[in-house]
């Protein structure tokens, strides 16, 4: 057994020359290819039932990758695989009134933990792309999920073509 705790405070968390902290997410898809069955994970807030992506600080002994798979596990419970990135977006935190840089990334999920660091703070639902880009609260989110579904189509018409999955 495996003890997993979430990492706490802010001392060793990124920020800009602007003085934005700086976070990372990720979203899911299920088989890998574009259909009805494609499904993004998404989690409530600690603080309210609002659903988002799981997203969380970057901290200065990671990568933006490695941050985006800790964030997974403590927040979401999943382990996978972090694929290339969907963007960069500024944005305002409304709980400190200052801008934010997010950083978001598709993660292939393999496996789904059973006990993980917040599962007492939050709720995590796998859905349909349509209705988490209906529930999700934050607009940058919605663009880096219509981001992660344009790519996915657009493999999905190469198929069997040699291109990246970082189109």
């Amino acid at each position: 057994m495996v003890c997993l705790v979430s990492r706490t405070g802010r001392h060793l968390q990124r920020y800009n020359a602007l003085g934005r902290r700086q976070v990372v997410g990720y979203k899911r898809n299920s088989d890998g290819t574009l259909s009805t069955d494609l499904e993004v994970l998404v989690i409530s807030s600690q603080k309210c039932q609002k659903m988002m992506f799981p997203k969380g600080g970057w901290e200065l002994d990671e990568s933006k990758e490695q941050a985006a798979l800790r964030e997974s596990v403590e927040e979401a419970g999943v382990r996978g695989n972090v694929e290339c990135e969907l963007g960069k977006w500024d944005f305002m935190s409304k709980r400190y009134g200052t801008f934010y840089e997010g950083y978001m990334f598709p993660l292939l999920v393999k496996e789904e933990l059973a006990l993980w660091p917040e599962q007492n703070v939050r709720q995590r639902t796998w859905m349909s792309v349509k209705e988490a880009r209906d529930v999700c609260q934050h607009w940058w989110m919605k663009e880096a999920l219509d981001i992660l579904v344009e790519r996915l189509t657009s493999l999905q018409q190469h198929k069997g073509q040699n291109i990246s999955t970082c189109l």
